[in-house]
């Protein structure tokens, strides 16, 4: 008895040292972190910014009584229902960052495109802001193609789900399950969770990580209680205190931000974020999937045996490139006409 006694006062201590460290951390002044503005955006008037396509129509959809902001993108003079892309962009990002290009492209080849940004960023709904939690991003994603399958002008046998980054495998996770997609793209995703755990293991090392963790543990108490979310810059400068502070995604995302995005994230992403891993549902997918890989990706890698996998069911094409080159110059181009030249094959 008396050894059942020891192990009981000592997990009871166990219970009382971690209840007073989540008071500690949920309640204590002190865990603010500096933010970390990229400067780009605020440089950029309104006055100064680029004119929107005048095929772009400002629209939007309902999740859950919350109404997210969307661009549809429609070629002119439909005489019959188009192929949709619908698009979601990487993490924290908003749909005036990138995806216009993309758009514009597509429209081009006769295709329609649907872009949005994702509930509690950007210019859609939802409290509080900046809240990045893949199972709301994917309710997102799947009410876009509720949405598009709605419109007269879109053909709903011929939706094609195109993530980049972060949401590189929504589009296999929900192409498994809604069998009527046409085909899915996923450029420079993120699709290996293992290589992901791996590369801030070795990039951030543990102290920085247990740092992080005791952020995340204050933004999900706080939440839980209803106080005021805890956040952390997405991306910063090395040695900072933010998700991925790592100078090439400070330096990538300096040079696609927009006037909307915000360099913070709520910190109980950290907590949050494990084990999503697309890659074991890409089997169940019946639709092509391409997926671009960018050789020297060191933000989402993917483990030779992971790329193995996926060649088995999917159309692999890899770029001698890093992580956000694919969004610029003549690597955007090849990686676009390779995403024309696999729509005109499929669609």
């Amino acid at each position: 008895m008396a050894i059942l006694q020891i192990i009981g006062i000592i997990i009871g201590s166990l219970i009382g040292l971690y209840i007073i460290e989540l008071a500690i951390v949920t309640f204590l002044p002190g865990f603010s972190v500096p933010k970390q503005p990229l400067g780009k955006a605020k440089h950029v008037t309104k006055k100064e910014a680029t004119k929107p396509p005048q095929s772009r129509r400002d629209v939007s959809f309902q999740v859950k009584g919350m109404k997210v902001s969307a661009w549809l993108y429609l070629p002119e003079n439909l005489s019959v229902p188009v192929p949709c892309i619908i698009m979601g962009h990487g993490f924290g990002g908003t749909k005036d960052m990138l995806l216009e290009r993309y758009a514009i492209r597509y429209l081009k080849a006769g295709y329609a495109a649907l872009t949005f940004d994702y509930r509690h960023f950007g210019e859609s709904e939802g409290e509080p802001r900046q809240l990045m939690l893949i199972p709301y991003q994917l309710e997102d994603f799947r009410a876009a193609i509720e949405y598009a399958r709605s419109l007269k002008e879109i053909d709903p046998a011929r939706i094609v789900l195109w993530g980049t980054s972060a949401s590189g495998g929504y589009g296999i996770v929900i192409a498994a399950e809604d069998k009527k997609i046409a085909c899915v793209v996923s450029q420079c995703p993120g699709l290996d969770h293992k290589a992901s755990e791996q590369m801030f293991r070795k990039k951030l090392g543990i102290r920085h990580m247990l740092r992080l963790f005791v952020h995340g543990q204050r933004d999900m108490m706080r939440s839980r209680l209803g106080l005021s979310p805890h956040t952390i810059p997405m991306v910063g400068k090395p040695g900072t205190t933010a998700f991925l502070p790592v100078l090439e995604a400070y330096e990538g995302y300096s040079k696609v931000e927009s006037e909307n995005f915000i360099n913070e994230v709520c910190a109980r992403v950290i907590l949050r974020s494990h084990g999503f891993n697309p890659v074991k549902h890409i089997q169940n997918v019946p639709c092509p999937v391409l997926i671009q890989i960018c050789d020297y990706d060191e933000l989402a890698p993917i483990r030779p045996e992971t790329e193995k996998e996926l060649r088995k069911y999917a159309e692999v094409k890899r770029y001698p490139i890093a992580h956000f080159d694919i969004y610029h110059g003549d690597n955007f181009e090849k990686a676009v006409s390779d995403q024309l030249e696999f729509f005109k094959k499929h669609l």
